[in-house]
């Protein structure tokens, strides 16, 4: 059953129940007014037989000396009910005198009643009879204060039956068009109502159909709830979207990253193969090439490893850090890969951080290679240190084409990737300057970009010295580093 019959069929079973109760009421408290009616009728006729008989103070005989007794009108303003017929029982239970019965039938008494009422009590009772029920009361007659006969007062509950019956028949009529019109006139409203659910349902069914995240929900009212699920729902697919693309372009990129290594490890296997190994010129020139592509293989799975960690959580380690020996260790791994890029050491300092070794090495190894990767040949790719105040300033500089102003927001961006037409060897997968930024965010450090376009581009990362009683918290970093560069040091 979909949703909307269910809510349809709720509505209209609470709703039921509502008129349900309510009729119950309503019923229930007419019923009551009408007996209570008939009760008061029955009760001012006993008290006025009463009254008259106890002011004449005559004995039972004598006062209803004839067969029949006369009733002064009882008025009944909620009710006209039927006529109230009277008899009077002497004590033994034989009756003395009695008002026109009606419909035939007049006032009974049975043994119970006799007895209640010769011990001066009034017993009011419903009794059944061949034209429906009869209310009776039944009161004691004193003279002289000793019982001397009984009362008994009765009134047909045949025209208040027929009331009752007829106000049911007017509820059951009355409620099953009620509930006609509600499941009509909810069915209606939660169809409406349910129209951008069904809009989302099928625009999610035609994008899996059709694999195309373009498709967006037409939002009719973007201000009540179901429109702003609408419009969350195209955020989503927008998000979804980007990332869907982002996925596509990282496929194509990292397979193209490992495609050109791999190729060139494969051309320098088949030199060898075919008798570069009796050639020693031949076989030196092999063997670079080869170390060169396995270091840059062993960079992008490096990167690729640590990119899937930070999505888990990474556990930095917390160690005293010798950056001089560093940039000289990162200035050894890269060189075979310059190539015609003049790479040389510039300013060294000595200074220590606190922090992870190998993620630092990481940073810089990154930073130098995108160096590279943007510097044309017979350019110049310098590495630096220099101890600032309480600081340590990690440069990597070049001569390469530099970095438009429009562009230096966004590259540190996960998988962002600037014109491939301006990078010297084809680039990389954008993820290596987004690795960059989430290590020096995890060493509490800032990263800066100074760049002009046909002149080079400086990154300087600012790391906090280790003072000899710091002690560096080992924390895990939950910030994702696809965020853009928020300052930029002059």
């Amino acid at each position: 059953m979909t949703l909307r019959y269910r809510l349809t069929f709720i509505s209209v079973a609470f709703m039921t129940l509502g008129l349900l109760i309510l009729g119950l009421t309503l019923y229930s408290a007419e019923r009551a007014i009408l007996l209570n009616g008939v009760r008061d009728d029955l009760v001012r006729a006993t008290n006025q037989i009463q009254s008259q008989y106890a002011q004449a103070k005559k004995p039972l005989e004598r006062y209803f000396s004839g067969t029949s007794i006369s009733l002064l009108p009882v008025p009944n303003e909620d009710f006209e009910g039927s006529p109230i017929s009277v008899a009077v029982f002497y004590p033994n239970g034989v009756r003395l005198a009695a008002t026109p019965a009606f419909m035939g039938e007049g006032p009974s008494l049975d043994s119970t009643e006799l007895a209640s009422a010769l011990e001066k009590n009034s017993v009011m009772s419903t009794k059944p009879s061949a034209y429906g029920r009869t209310m009776q009361v039944v009161s004691p007659l004193t003279f002289d204060h000793t019982v001397v006969g009984v009362l008994v007062a009765s009134q047909s509950l045949r025209t208040v039956d027929r009331a009752l019956d007829t106000l049911s028949l007017v509820f059951l009529i009355a409620g099953l068009l009620t509930i006609v019109l509600m499941y009509l006139g909810i069915s209606q409203i939660t169809k409406r109502g349910l129209r951008p659910i069904d809009m989302i349902a099928n625009t999610a069914e035609q994008i899996v159909r059709a694999e195309d995240l373009s498709r967006r929900i037409a939002v009719a009212n973007p201000h009540d709830e179901l429109g702003r699920l609408a419009t969350i729902t195209n955020d989503l697919l927008a998000r979804m979207e980007g990332l869907f693309n982002t996925q596509k372009r990282l496929t194509a990129d990292v397979s193209h990253e490992l495609r050109t290594p791999l190729a060139a490890m494969r051309g320098n296997l088949e030199v060898l193969r075919r008798g570069a190994m009796h050639n020693p010129e031949l076989l030196s020139e092999s063997l670079s090439d080869l170390e060169r592509e396995v270091v840059r293989l062993n960079r992008l799975v490096n990167d690729l490893l640590f990119l899937a960690q930070t999505e888990a959580g990474v556990q930095m380690r917390s160690e005293p850090v010798e950056l001089d020996t560093l940039i000289l260790e990162v200035f050894r791994e890269l060189r075979p890969l310059a190539e015609h890029v003049k790479l040389q050491i510039g300013s060294e300092d000595q200074a220590t951080v606190i922090g992870d070794r190998d993620r630092l090495k990481q940073a810089m190894l990154n930073l130098a290679y995108n160096a590279i990767q943007h510097t044309p040949d017979d350019g110049t790719v310098t590495l630096s240190l220099e101890r600032v105040g309480r600081e340590v300033a990690l440069r990597v500089q070049d001569t390469g084409e530099g970095i438009p102003a429009d562009v230096l927001p966004n590259i540190f961006q996960r998988f962002y990737r600037a014109d491939k037409s301006r990078v010297r060897k084809g680039g990389g997968a954008g993820i290596g300057l987004a690795i960059v930024k989430w290590i020096t965010d995890a060493h509490r450090g800032t990263i800066e970009v100074r760049s002009n376009v046909g002149e080079g581009s400086i990154f300087t990362l600012w790391l906090p010295l280790a003072p000899a009683t710091d002690r560096l918290i080992t924390s895990q970093l939950r910030d994702s580093p696809s965020q853009p560069l928020p300052i930029v040091r002059p």
